[in-house]
């Protein structure tokens, strides 16, 4: 069984249709997969939709797609994401939340945008930016980057970030967020599992598990491309001290330079998506 909990689409930062993701994922033979986009829940009914109509072309069994987001966050100018699976999408506080940091995307572009006219002579539009992702989706630094190197005054998308947008540029403005502790009630109050996302990001990431755990938290995302054997060691004897359950996937955003696709290629272990339907069960049974 191959699963990969962490993928993102054209809805956020990533560059696969959702319809593609599947059709990539059945392909490789993966039989569950979450699209968790950033701040945004828009792929998941197109997501299900195809992989009904794969099953129906090829038979059983059918791609399992789970319901998931990655909620984005700041604490202390600590960027921190945070997981949700199986929650409720019809839920007013998650789509309040929902609402909320799409508006506060909206408000850091427009005063980017403003920044990057009057200090560096950059002329780009919010119609330049919006552009690169899909409509309703989640507008981020990526898409600004683009839309930057259309204008030629950079040679890369790695050189836009380090000259106009990265944390400490002039022509960079910090989001709002909801805290990290609002992020994992809601999703949790939503009858969601609420997972910190790679920890290894983290300046203290053991501190922030202790301090999450206050409001739902409920996982630690221990399997990723990024961690290596030691730091999947270390992550998953936090998980196991705090009795919290274990999830991963590739954090794929489309097909890399070279043809690249780390989707599917992120080792998970199969017990990880049935711990994860447990949780699940588990907080259904405690809130009846």
């Amino acid at each position: 069984m191959k699963i990969d909990l962490h993928i993102h689409s054209i809805y956020s930062d990533g560059a696969l249709s959702p319809e593609k993701i599947v059709d990539i994922a059945v392909d490789n033979g993966l039989s569950a997969i979450s699209i968790t986009d950033h701040d945004n829940i828009l792929a998941f009914k197109h997501a299900q939709a195809q992989a009904l109509l794969k099953a129906d072309e090829a038979g059983p069994p059918p791609l399992e797609v789970i319901p998931g987001i990655e909620v984005n966050t700041v604490l202390k100018e600590e960027e921190i994401h945070v997981l949700g699976y199986f929650f409720n999408f019809q839920d007013k506080h998650m789509l309040d939340m929902i609402a909320y940091q799409q508006h506060a995307r909206v408000e850091q572009i427009t005063r980017i945008i403003e920044k990057l006219n009057k200090i560096a002579n950059i002329k780009i539009t919010m119609e330049d930016i919006t552009s690169y992702v899909q409509e309703g989706g989640s507008i981020g630094r990526p898409h600004i980057a683009k839309a930057i190197l259309k204008t030629g005054r950079v040679s890369s998308v790695i050189e836009a970030y380090k000259k106009y947008i990265n944390d400490n540029a002039a022509t960079y403005i910090q989001r709002n967020t909801v805290p990290p502790q609002e992020a994992v009630e809601n999703i949790y109050e939503a009858g969601g599992i609420p997972v910190l996302a790679h920890p290894h990001s983290l300046s203290k990431p053991e501190e922030l598990v202790k301090e999450l755990m206050n409001y739902g938290l409920r996982g630690i995302e221990v399997y990723h491309r990024r961690h290596s054997p030691a730091i999947i060691e270390y992550f998953s004897s936090i998980a196991e001290n705090y009795n919290l359950i274990v999830t991963g996937g590739s954090d794929c955003h489309g097909i890399g330079p070279g043809g690249q696709l780390h989707m599917g290629k992120t080792h998970v272990p199969d017990w990880v998506l049935q711990e994860l339907k447990n949780e699940k069960s588990r907080l259904e049974i405690a809130s009846s």
